[in-house]
């Protein structure tokens, strides 16, 4: 089976709601990190056969085929470039990545661009429900479903309490988590961690002309103190908004190209797809699925925990990475080494893609082999890829000893 390889991987850094990317048009969001992986690749805008972009509220600026809008709005690809735009909730653009390894790896296609999108200023999370809902033009909760899950609301801050409540954590268990993401994101800033992978976005603000390139939602200041004081989410609960993902606007993208397009367009690859996986399990729970998922994807790809050398489990709530470690064992040093979600903002359809960008260039500054990537989802669902270094040395560093 041919082989797909990762050759750029770029995101925006996140913006809070309301902050400096409010002012950006999500389709010329994601027009901007389209272009820059075509710049950065040197490849011709008429080389790619394909862009897949995640997207989760499709509505108003992000309606009408968001995808596609972005080709037309890129200043780097051709008209006649392809576009379409899916939805898997949380791990949108995290399935773009896999539908674009599936389309090079089965040769159907060379060159593809997986991407992701999410003005969550702009198109608000459940606006695309509430709007209808509120017309009276339904809900999306049909029959059939009710009569299988009677008088159940799914819904994602339940499902984290579940898992919470399911293996025991306390709140002060899950605060220190939440900290430490803010302090890994502190650090990485600060030293320079994330400069490979953001693209610069010109931004308007009231002191007129800037750029936006450094992540809005890090607590440089954030303290155990500070994160007792913050209320919780449910009275019988244990998490906060402290201990959540912070709505962020933003945009991702990963430029995935075949073998033989490495060899036409003289492309260095960061990193070729070992594993996709993707599974589904309980509703209502919902968000333990991670867990699942990832003991398939390692059998499937005959490596144990300990063989992958990072991982990146998005930080929906704490509750989802903390049950993920203690369900798989990981070593809890090599998860989410520069932050996470609860720091550096979930843009939902585009983090698929923005975690896949700090994986890849941290993986490969580190000089690690295996890099695992996974996602909760609403519905069950989760992702899992696995991908591997081109540049790792392990094998020639092996044959030399």
């Amino acid at each position: 089976m041919p082989e797909a390889y990762i050759v750029e991987a770029v995101r925006t850094a996140g913006g809070r709601r309301g902050g400096k990317l409010a002012g950006v048009h999500p389709v010329d969001l994601a027009a901007s990190v389209l272009d820059a992986v075509i710049e950065r690749s040197g490849l011709p805008g008429d080389a790619v056969d394909d862009v897949v972009m995640g997207c989760v509220s499709q509505g108003g600026e992000q309606a009408g085929q968001v995808g596609r809008n972005a080709v037309l709005a890129s200043k780097k690809l051709a008209q006649s470039t392809p576009a379409v735009t899916i939805d898997r909730q949380c791990g949108s653009s995290q399935q773009a990545i896999q539908f674009a390894a599936q389309a090079v790896m089965s040769g159907t296609q060379d060159v593809v661009i997986a991407a992701g999108v999410e003005s969550m200023t702009r198109v608000p999370m459940g606006s695309t429900y509430k709007l209808f809902y509120d017309a009276g033009l339904g809900k999306n909760k049909s029959p059939g479903l009710e009569d299988k899950f009677p008088g159940i609301n799914f819904n994602q801050f339940a499902g984290a309490e579940m898992i919470a409540k399911k293996y025991g954590y306390t709140r002060e268990q899950l605060d220190e988590y939440s900290l430490n993401s803010h302090r890994k994101a502190v650090a990485a800033t600060q030293g320079g961690k994330f400069k490979d992978e953001i693209v610069p976005v010109d931004v308007e603000t009231t002191e007129g002309k800037d750029q936006h390139t450094s992540d809005e939602g890090i607590r440089y200041d954030a303290s155990a103190e500070g994160m007792a004081g913050v209320k919780k989410l449910s009275e019988e609960g244990v998490l906060t908004a402290a201990s959540s993902s912070q709505i962020c606007d933003g945009a991702s993208a990963v430029l995935i190209v075949s073998e033989e397009a490495l060899k036409k367009y003289n492309l260095k690859p960061l990193a070729k797809i070992v594993n996709l996986t993707v599974t589904a399990g309980d509703p209502v729970i919902m968000l333990e699925e991670p867990l699942f998922a990832t003991d398939k994807a390692l059998k499937k790809a005959g490596l144990s925990i300990d063989d992958i050398d990072l991982y990146e489990v998005n930080e929906a709530f704490a509750s989802v990475p903390v049950a993920w470690l203690q369900h798989t064992k990981a070593d809890p040093n090599k998860l989410n080494v520069n932050g996470g979600a609860i720091a550096l903002g979930h843009p939902l359809g585009a983090s698929g893609t923005k975690l896949m960008a700090t994986l890849v260039h941290e993986l490969k500054r580190r000089g690690g082999r295996y890099g695992l990537q996974t996602m909760c989802e609403g519905g069950g669902v989760a992702n899992v890829t696995i991908i591997e270094n081109c540049d790792w040395q392990g094998d020639v560093a092996q044959a030399a000893e």
